[in-house]
């Protein structure tokens, strides 16, 4: 792993249950405001997926995104753990989680 995927992947374990946070945010956390992207492709490259929960990240326009074990799992997980998700948003102004 690169020292960046460590980085995020260290950050997104902070992330609480019945809580999400946007790729923008993680990468802002970061100090890189830009890697979006990279932050995306750090998570898609996640070792360990079920103790580290990426699924608890989503674009900033609130729809879930991508997830390595696909949407639906996503979508559900994050429901289960109390996100709600209306027409494949979630409410970013009740469920975000901001590093700080």
């Amino acid at each position: 792993m690169s020292e960046f995927q460590t980085r995020v992947l260290e950050l997104v374990s902070k992330i609480p249950k019945g809580k999400v946070t946007t790729y923008k945010e993680v990468a802002r956390a970061l100090g890189s405001p830009r890697s979006c992207r990279a932050v995306g492709n750090a998570l898609a490259r996640n070792p360990h997926p079920l103790e580290i929960l990426c699924h608890r990240v989503v674009r900033s326009d609130a729809r879930i995104g991508g997830y390595r074990f696909g949407r639906r799992r996503k979508a559900k997980l994050l429901v289960d753990e109390g996100v709600e998700i209306k027409g494949g948003k979630v409410n970013l102004r009740e469920y975000m989680f901001k590093f700080s």
